[in-house]
């Protein structure tokens, strides 16, 4: 069975799914065809009425979902429950915005004698989803929202350690009234992947996940001349500079790293700090990091909550051993964690110079890289050593000189003062190993839309 619930706290197997078998991918795919023929005809009114009554069930029954994200990847309660908050948010922004943004939009032309240009966006057909397991509903909604807006069906393949979830994605939209077979969960097996994506029904496939999954999914999109949009891995860099607030510089450092376990890919992984206020600050975030306390993720007192599974942990621990073998130095800087249940022990690593490998790798899960730097340039010089581009966040008293030099990290996102995480009206994606395209706002839903050329000429006008 390779669609379990297997709760992180206990280790133990909750439930198993069969996979889909290739008669059930053939059915999903002829019935989300034939929602779309009718939905990209169905008014921007009628799909913000479904969208908001979406997220009006998710406010409604927050707990309900909150506790099944919970079990499935561990994360405590009350991120699980922001994260049910963010989703419905983000129903709620496409609900308001989308008509606007997919408004037909007059071209500029050189001579009007030569025709009335116009740019108009229209659906193109059935979205394949394929979703990570650190945000059970965040993932899935960031995509189905701006899709079902455009007009777009949409097939789910969600992470195979959350089930559950995923099943109560496709329960929600169809008790908000969205028509059936418009938007469906599907226990896929891995070889289904090049089967949706050589369906001629299928304009394209967005992915969350690692640099692995995606080089391998990317590439059978290419094959199939499908669009593709990738959103992969990060090392953030969380830089610093000499005349920031340290203080609350180290506070928003320990969340940034730890919150959902530091599974995000835009957790703050490499904290880069200006050697006048290294010391001070190293001293302030092992003291937070100290202050975490690792236990039932349905405790409120819990803020420190296991990893995801089992592989995560020996994947994790395998990692800092090959990064302590090219010369690493690692200090175990947060409290002991409970032997029952997938948890992993906040370490500090350092020493990671120009000739650690490790120093490129992401570590998804509670290991800080931290590194000293001489002054801005250089600060700037290891924010860029790095293969991933997604995020970043700048930490000074000067918003001009915050703003500078996060225009010299090259990320697709960049926060002064903050943590980056995620909102429902910013847009998110990044560069080079961290993938392509953008998700939210107006960025996201024009993905996977035809921007149509409608162009009026009078029939006298020149060649």
């Amino acid at each position: 069975m390779a669609y379990a619930t297997t709760n992180p706290y206990t280790e133990e197997v909750v439930a198993t799914f069969p996979e889909a078998t290739d008669q059930d991918i053939q059915t999903a795919l002829s019935e989300a065809h034939a929602a779309f023929e009718k939905w990209r005809d169905t008014s921007f009114a009628e799909r913000a009425r479904i969208l908001n009554a979406a997220a009006a069930i998710l406010r409604r029954d927050i707990d309900k979902y909150a506790r099944l994200g919970t079990l499935e990847m561990g994360k405590t309660f009350a991120e699980s429950k922001a994260e049910v908050i963010l989703s419905a948010e983000i129903l709620e922004y496409y609900g308001k915005y989308a008509e606007g943004l997919l408004k037909p939009e007059s071209l500029p032309v050189a001579d009007p004698a030569e025709g009335k240009a116009v740019l108009v966006h229209e659906p193109l057909g059935i979205v394949f989803a394929v979703e990570p397991w650190n945000f059970p509903f965040y993932q899935v909604v960031r995509i189905i929202a701006p899709q079902l807006s455009a007009g777009n069906a949409v097939l789910l393949k969600h992470a195979s350690n959350l089930p559950q979830c995923a099943a109560s994605c496709e329960e929600l939209m169809l008790e908000a009234g969205l028509p059936k077979g418009l938007f469906r969960n599907l226990y896929a097996a891995r070889s289904h992947t090049a089967m949706i994506l050589n369906d001629p029904r299928v304009c394209g496939v967005a992915l969350t996940g690692s640099e692995g999954a995606g080089a391998i999914i990317a590439a059978v999109a290419g094959q199939a001349l499908k669009k593709a949009t990738m959103e992969l891995g990060g090392a953030d860099a969380f830089i610093v500079l000499d005349d920031a607030d340290v203080e609350k510089a180290a506070q928003w450092a320990v969340m940034g790293r730890h919150w959902n376990a530091g599974q995000v890919c835009v957790s703050a992984k490499r904290l880069i700090v200006a050697d006048a206020v290294y010391d001070q600050f190293l001293d302030l975030y092992k003291k937070g990091v100290a202050e975490l306390k690792a236990g039932d993720p349905m405790d409120p007192s819990t803020t420190l909550a296991p990893l995801s599974s089992r592989a995560a942990v020996e994947d994790l621990h395998r990692q800092v051993e090959e990064a302590v073998k090219h010369g690493a130095k690692v200090e175990v800087i947060g409290q002991e964690v409970p032997e029952k249940g997938t948890f992993f022990r906040p370490l500090l690593m350092t020493g990671l110079d120009e000739n650690n490998a490790a120093r490129h790798w992401e570590f998804f899960g509670p290991v800080t890289q931290l590194y000293r730097a001489k002054d801005e340039a250089d600060a700037i010089r290891i924010a860029n050593d790095s293969p991933y581009g997604l995020g970043g966040a700048v930490f000074t008293k000067d918003e001009a000189r915050g703003t500078r030099v996060a225009a010299k990290i090259r990320t697709g996102m960049v926060n002064i003062n903050h943590p980056l995480i995620p909102k429902a009206d910013l847009p998110f994606g990044g560069i080079a190993r961290s993938g392509f395209g953008r998700e939210l706002v107006g960025l996201g839903i024009k993905e996977f839309v035809n921007h149509k050329l409608i162009n009026v000429v009078d029939i006298d006008a020149p060649a």
